[in-house]
């Protein structure tokens, strides 16, 4: 159960409520109610990490929901890992649809899995979304909860899909890890280990228009305090880091921003010219005791 209504009102506990008088031996479990107001990309994304500690069957009720009340679709959605996602049509499936893929949807339309003869405008959590997803983990057939509709009218996010090609893999920085400002993509790990690099290497990177190249590490302190870095996070994505320090606030990125990591034979090469032109430029105007430490490239 996850929602942006934090926890200073009633909003959850009656939301639960609901659940428990369908099926009062329901498990519920609070992935988070404290995501942030109104942001379906976080609520996209912390769906999309959690999703696979739960097995087929789970029932994930989500309610980040600005549209409420609007003609926007409330649905069903099952995943090809066997799992139901119940929540507004608006983009929450997204990061779920691009890893693990859709085998059907359908609109929420039985009034009798719905609370009330008369629904609220501004409560569908309490109204719609909890009480379907009661009924789905009571067991019953997710087929009366309405008709099928085409997945291919749902509501995506504006987003770059993750893909690959011969120059490397191109995806989006879709958020910042909380406080620290570590940048959170949608590159698969395994999809970056099969470029074949290993740890220590550098790895030239493109963030929007601005060009690095960053070493491949495992954790954070695998560089000098202030250093860039580029690992795979506790999700399984690649993630940009600098160590004790805000990646975001340093290099000014604001979500979301396209990323692409460079194939190695163009990041041996572009990392060269690189180190190369900073050392002609050191011997030019620095004595031979100086050396030149590259970090970061300009396009």
């Amino acid at each position: 159960f996850m929602t942006d209504f934090g926890a200073v009102d009633d909003s959850v506990a009656i939301c639960r409520g609901v659940m428990y008088s369908i099926f009062p031996e329901v498990r519920i479990v609070d992935l988070t109610h404290q995501v942030t107001p109104f942001s379906i990309l976080d609520g996209a994304r912390f769906l999309y990490g959690a999703a696979p500690y739960y097995p087929a069957g789970a029932v994930f009720v989500v309610v980040i929901d600005p549209g409420v009340g609007s003609t926007r679709k409330a649905v069903v959605v099952k995943s090809k890992r066997g799992q139901y996602f119940v929540l507004p049509d608006n983009g929450l499936i997204t990061l779920i649809e691009q890893r693990d893929g859709i085998e059907a949807v359908r609109d929420i339309t039985n009034r009798s899995w719905m609370i009330g003869a008369a629904l609220s405008s501004t409560f569908h959590g309490r109204d719609i979304f909890s009480p379907v997803g009661a009924y789905l983990a009571r067991g019953e057939d997710w087929t009366q909860v309405g008709p099928e509709i085409n997945k291919s009218e749902l509501i995506r996010l504006k987003m770059e899909a993750p893909h690959a090609d011969e120059s490397g893999l191109t995806g989006e920085i879709i958020a910042t890890d909380g406080p620290f400002g570590n940048l959170v993509t949608n590159i698969d790990g395994e999809e970056f280990l099969k470029l074949g690099f290993a740890r220590g290497q550098s790895v030239a990177v493109e963030i929007g228009t601005e060009k690095m190249s960053i070493p491949f590490v495992k954790t954070f302190s695998d560089v000098a305090e202030g250093k860039p870095l580029l690992y795979i996070d506790s999700r399984g994505r690649v993630g940009l880091a600098v160590n004790q320090q805000s990646f975001a606030q340093i290099y000014g990125v604001k979500p979301p921003v396209k990323l692409v990591i460079r194939a190695g034979r163009e990041i041996n090469q572009a990392t060269s010219l690189a180190i190369s032109g900073s050392t002609a430029r050191s011997r030019a105007t620095k004595s031979p005791r100086t050396r030149a430490v590259v970090s970061r490239t300009s396009s």
